[in-house]
């Protein structure tokens, strides 16, 4: 992600942090939400002139107990909005050790700032989570409340990404914008294309992944955290990701 971008989503989830009110606080974030959905479809834009800014490769983050399992899927989601492919690794019993995520450099980019952003404001929230049904087990309860908030993260994401697509290909369609170039629905079928032919190769005999079974009754609160979360901030350097529920 360009620099100077970056600094921009930086300065404008600041502003959401201090913002006095929760609604002058969202209109910050669905900016910076924006910005960053902007900047992902013209980095794929630019790459398809100038291929070799921008190669598909793997990116792997090791997950922590507890609620690996749960983390895993939020950033398996987060990868799926944001045109990655992604595999857990180790995953069984409802914990996972790691995950590959598959993409162009852009994309991985977005999903790792994304990911370690997420992953602490969950972390912040999930410690205090408790369930409202007498007798239901912390844990179960936990895990669907962080099941809910990678659910409606990945909804939020997708959406922005849709309607960047839209605007993007608006743009050039336009008869103002300069001729040439392929329309962003066929940059974006290619690099679709690549990302599924590198993950085919580097997971050749990867089987369907078994749905995970959750009982708990946090989803719909956890859905709601989801909803007010900061997307596109980075509050901690990459790959110094802290233990969610710890």
């Amino acid at each position: 992600m360009g620099a100077d971008k970056l600094d921009t989503v930086r300065k404008l989830l600041a502003k959401a942090d201090r913002a006095a009110t929760a609604e002058e606080a969202a209109t910050y974030t669905d900016k910076a939400v924006e910005l960053m959905a902007r900047h992902g479809i013209d980095a794929a834009l630019l790459a398809d002139a100038r291929p070799e800014q921008d190669e598909v490769g793997a990116l792997r983050i090791a997950m922590e107990d507890p609620y690996s399992g749960g983390k895993a899927r939020l950033l398996a989601w987060i990868a799926a909005a944001l045109r990655c492919r992604s595999v857990m690794h180790a995953a069984w019993g409802g914990r996972v050790e790691a995950v590959t995520v598959i993409g162009f450099a852009s994309d991985r980019e977005r999903v790792e700032l994304l990911y370690t952003s997420l992953l602490l404001q969950a972390g912040s929230q999930l410690a205090r989570q408790r369930p409202h049904r007498a007798g239901e087990s912390v844990a179960a309860y936990r895990r669907s409340w962080l099941h809910g908030f990678a659910v409606e993260v990945h909804r939020r994401l997708d959406a922005a990404e849709s309607l960047a697509r839209a605007e993007a290909e608006s743009r050039r369609a336009h008869p103002s914008s300069p001729a040439g170039g392929r329309s962003v629905a066929l940059v974006l079928a290619d690099r679709s294309t690549r990302v599924e032919q590198a993950f085919t190769e580097a997971f050749p005999s990867l089987g369907a992944a078994r749905r995970q079974s959750l009982t708990g009754s946090g989803f719909p609160a956890g859905t709601a955290a989801g909803r007010q979360a900061d997307i596109g901030q980075e509050r901690v350097p990459p790959r110094r990701l802290r233990a969610v529920g710890a």
